[in-house]
């Protein structure tokens, strides 16, 4: 049995600390926003499930031509799982995604009158959405603070000292707990296109980062 980490993780930025590290990020991005092309609450809802293990450009590819047809559930359970399954065959895990897409479309019809809950909770019960899905469609669309946490932000919480944690639960909650509340609302945003275009995994691009004097991370790259 694996043994869980001994690793102590290190205490979160002082307030003054994030204040100025969020206030450089809405500087350079004042109005932030995921880079998945949507519609609508259910588009969006879809397009996250389909982003597990597949990138947002190609997930965009993918519903481009879909979204211009297909923007509510009855009108998916229409098109059916073959046409969708050819639909997103160019997307990783295509034929297992179009099945709890249809699936998902079928209860928000037969138990949401057709529209996207604005509850976590009701979210996370719909089939192959998780609390990040759920997480990003509540704050994309709704406007309530959730905070998606996936491996970009992961990464940066933990290498910039914003919001460490063992795993993304930990880093959502240090989000929520650290994190000033004027900035809660776009912080997923920020952090998620941070890293995927400055702290990149393997080769942060520290040099060119807004945010490298106040970064502790030491392992630091020219």
């Amino acid at each position: 049995m694996a043994r869980a980490s001994t690793r102590r993780i290190p205490a979160a930025l002082p307030y003054g600390m994030q204040v100025q590290f969020f206030s450089r990020l809405r500087a350079a991005n004042p109005q932030p926003v995921t880079e998945l092309q949507y519609v609508n609450a259910f588009t969006l809802l879809v397009a996250v499930a389909l982003s597990a293990q597949a990138t947002d450009i190609g997930v965009n590819k993918a519903t481009r031509n879909l979204f211009s047809r297909v923007t509510t559930p009855r009108q998916m359970l229409d098109l059916g799982l073959e046409a969708l399954t050819e639909e997103i065959r160019t997307i990783g895990l295509f034929r297992q995604k179009a099945k709890n897409v249809i699936a998902l479309s079928r209860r928000l019809v037969e138990e949401y009158d057709g529209e996207v809950p604005q509850s976590r909770a009701a979210l996370m019960t719909l089939p192959g959405v998780g609390r990040k899905t759920a997480n990003v469609v509540l704050n994309s669309v709704f406007g309530f603070p959730a905070q998606a946490v996936d491996t970009h932000i992961f990464r940066v919480g933990n290498r910039t000292r914003i919001a460490p944690g063992r795993d993304v639960e930990a880093v959502e909650r240090a989000i929520e707990d650290n994190v000033p509340v004027e900035f809660q609302q776009n912080a997923h945003h920020w952090l998620i296109l941070h890293g995927r275009y400055i702290c990149q995994a393997k080769r942060p691009r520290c040099r060119i980062c807004p945010l490298e004097d106040l970064c502790p991370y030491e392992e630091k790259t020219e």
